[in-house]
């Protein structure tokens, strides 16, 4: 019984030395595996983390850079840069702070900045973020500095910067931002455009393409030259590496990239021109302002106006203005809301709207050159005589002359000097009796109409000049699409009662405002209805007639010049296009509108000019509109330069326009009283420069080099071949 117990002790001594030995081991084991694992993290896969945890310290801080200049055909800067002052709140360093802390250093930092507090934090959360606001937040980099407060005093900034014990997480730097230095006064907003936040779509879309010139704390071009041209202008940004701790709090600098400075516009623009042109207009609306209206007995509202100088032999806009107008200067460091809404503002008269492109008025008598080369193009010669009698009747009404004025049997010549609306009432007339007497046929032949989209009317010019609009041409198949987009709202208002000419109107067109009746015909044929152009849309077509029949896509921008003075990319001209008018009938057009500035009705304007020296073409015009003030036209051209003015509700063409455009040619050609002084003209020899300012290598920009004998060809930049 002994030997068998001691027999069972033996055996679980055994087994538990057994257990020992496999828990020892096991242990060994998983200390083994542990010993190996650690050898492979840190011997040899050392550097590689290293590295990593080296990358993780890192942020990357954009820099943006310096934007292009833009400058006139001159070398004269229209659009700089200057240093501005900017107060950013470094997010990382404020999120490691209670919430009161927060709050008393972010209303510490409003009281300096003299903003609001809310304003401050808003500008401070990230967009997406809850209580962010489109426009207001932050849409850089979370890393990046966020600018709280821009173009601010420099001695805000320094005491700033002085005080850092009170500013934690509080930065003032200095930033580049634009500067319109206004050579001779000029304005030019409509033309240079201005700047604001990209957008997330934008960098989204930007990010897409692989465009890596932007970034979430970029502003881009947004209207004119400043939008048309941004990817030359904006350069490239740079990027300053600094290190973090665990905390994200900066440590260092560990490196920059540098960035590229934007390129240098040239644009078209000469600011002697454009600041006559401006003060021209300006005070062609104040004067229109004191002046009373005949027919309604008020002063002529003069509510907006445009002017503009074209070179006729390429397209290139030499000046060009639009009023009401604005500062550009209001966009720079954010424009505020009041601001903002002011230039949306019907009351103020939409100063954002750039009459010259974009605004749409009816053409009036400026619109009969190019009736008569439909006239002429289709049956018509330059023998015909027609009545210029002092009313036309069409149906039971009576289109009248201007002023019941009549010069009995005339030709062509004589009606575009003396402006007779009875001669092309019967042109328009015969052609809707031959063609068109179906007043439902939409596809009805019409000369008239059909010579006016050959001038280029009805569609957009295809200027540098963003967001233009495309005017209107009133035939068939406009006034279809007006009546069926409309026939429901005029329906409703004709079955109210009612006898004033609204509701007579709207019973009238709810049963057959389809129709193109003869009256439509007349009424186009003089530039009066529903058809409407823009200035720049007028010039370029009366710029055609000058050039022998070329349309040109107007330009502003001349060429890309980078920081270096190198020559990028010229900018050309670009023919759109020829007007299939032949050279005989353009011949006869422009004979016919040099006897408007000699003897018809912008003759009196030109009383003592020097018209056998600087031989100007012109056709005024009084365009009516139902419910207001007839705008005032006057287009004028000879073989180098248009001149067109406009003035809406602004009175006559003539009388209103007149003395503007004569003040814009003296100054073009130098003339004083009677005579032409050359030495005294605005451009060198009177002529828009072919060639590219000089840019110096010391950064000085110079004029370009006056073409003479000696110095024949183009040239213009620093280099010594000339571009072409």
């Amino acid at each position: 019984m002994a030997a068998r117990q001691e027999k069972v002790r033996a055996s679980t001594a055994t087994r538990g030395r057994l257990r020992l030995v496999v828990v020892q081991a096991l242990v060994l084991s998983l200390f083994v595996t542990l010993f190996a694992r650690l050898w492979y993290l840190q011997v040899l896969s050392g550097e590689a983390y290293q590295a990593q945890a080296a990358e993780q310290s890192i942020r990357d801080l954009v820099v943006q850079p310096a934007r292009g200049l833009i400058v006139d055909d001159m070398g004269r800067p229209l659009v700089a840069n200057r240093t501005s002052w900017v107060i950013s709140v470094d997010r990382t360093l404020l999120a490691k702070m209670a919430e009161q802390e927060q709050e008393a250093l972010l209303r510490r930092v409003s009281r300096t900045v003299d903003e609001r507090y809310r304003d401050v934090l808003a500008r401070t959360l990230l967009c997406g973020e809850p209580g962010s606001m489109q426009g207001t937040c932050w849409n850089g980099s979370p890393y990046q500095p966020v600018p709280v407060a821009e173009d601010v005093g420099q001695d805000t900034a320094v005491s700033i910067l002085e005080q850092s014990e009170d500013f934690p997480a509080v930065l003032a730097e200095p930033q580049s931002v634009r500067a319109y230095p206004s050579p001779y006064g000029i304005n030019a907003a409509h033309l240079l455009g201005y700047l604001s936040p990209i957008t997330e779509s934008e960098l989204e879309e930007a990010e897409g393409k692989g465009d890596d010139s932007v970034h979430g704390a970029s502003v881009v071009g947004r209207a004119g030259v400043e939008k048309q041209y941004d990817r030359f202008l904006r350069g490239e940004p740079g990027y300053r590496q600094v290190a973090v701790d665990s905390m994200g709090r900066v440590l260092g600098d560990s490196g920059e990239v540098k960035g590229r400075v934007g390129h240098t516009l040239v644009t078209s623009i000469d600011s002697r021109v454009q600041a006559v042109v401006e003060r021209q207009l300006d005070k062609t609306i104040a004067l229109a302002r004191r002046t009373t209206d005949p027919v309604t007995g008020r002063p002529y509202a003069a509510d907006s106006g445009a002017a503009l100088v074209m070179d006729a032999t390429n397209g290139r806009i030499v000046a060009m203005a639009g009023r009401p107008t604005y500062d550009p200067s209001v966009w720079v460091s954010g424009i505020s809301s009041k601001a903002l809404s002011r230039l949306y503002s019907e009351k103020a008269g939409t100063p954002l709207l750039f009459r010259a492109t974009q605004g749409q008025f009816a053409p009036g008598s400026t619109w009969k050159p190019f009736m008569t080369a439909g006239a002429l193009s289709n049956g018509f010669t330059q023998d015909t005589r027609l009545d210029c009698s002092s009313s036309f009747t069409v149906g039971n009404r009576a289109f009248k002359n201007f002023e019941s004025g009549a010069y009995g049997y005339i030709g062509f010549d004589k009606a575009l000097q003396v402006s007779c609306n009875t001669f092309f009432y019967r042109i328009g007339h015969h052609f809707w009796q031959k063609f068109g007497t179906d007043v439902a046929d939409v596809n009805a032949k019409d000369p008239l109409v059909s010579m006016a989209k050959i001038f280029g009317f009805g569609s957009e010019t295809g200027i540098d000049v963003p967001g233009e609009a495309s005017g209107r041409i009133a035939d068939r198949k406009w006034k279809r699409e007006y009546f069926e987009a409309n026939q429901d709202y005029y329906c409703r208002i004709g079955k109210q009662p009612g006898s004033d000419f609204l509701h007579v109107f709207a019973r009238e067109f709810c049963i057959e405002g389809f129709a193109y009746r003869a009256g439509d015909a007349v009424n186009f044929a003089i530039g009066q209805g529903d058809t409407i152009v823009t200035p720049l849309q007028l010039a370029r077509a009366y710029a055609a007639i000058s050039n022998g029949g070329t349309l040109w896509e107007p330009r502003v921008g001349k060429a890309i010049v980078d920081p270096s003075g190198k020559l990028v990319q010229r900018i050309e001209p670009k023919r759109q296009s020829r007007v299939k008018v032949s050279q005989r009938t353009l011949d006869y057009i422009d004979t016919a509108l040099l006897g408007t500035t000699r003897t018809g009705t912008s003759s009196w304007r030109f009383i003592d000019f020097p018209l056998d020296q600087v031989k100007i073409r012109s056709k005024t015009g009084s365009a009516e509109v139902y419910g207001k003030q007839s705008t005032s036209w006057l287009a004028s051209y000879d073989k180098q330069y248009v001149v067109v003015m406009m003035v809406s509700q602004g009175g006559t063409g003539s009388g209103t326009s007149g003395p503007a455009v004569r003040k814009i040619w003296e100054a073009l050609y130098g003339v004083r009283g009677s005579r032409v002084v050359k030495a005294e003209a605005m451009l060198p020899n009177a002529k828009p420069p072919y060639r590219l300012p000089v840019f110096a290598k010391d950064g000085e920009i110079l004029p370009p080099v006056v073409r003479t004998a000696k110095s024949p060809g183009p040239a213009g930049h620093r280099s010594s071949r000339s571009p072409r």
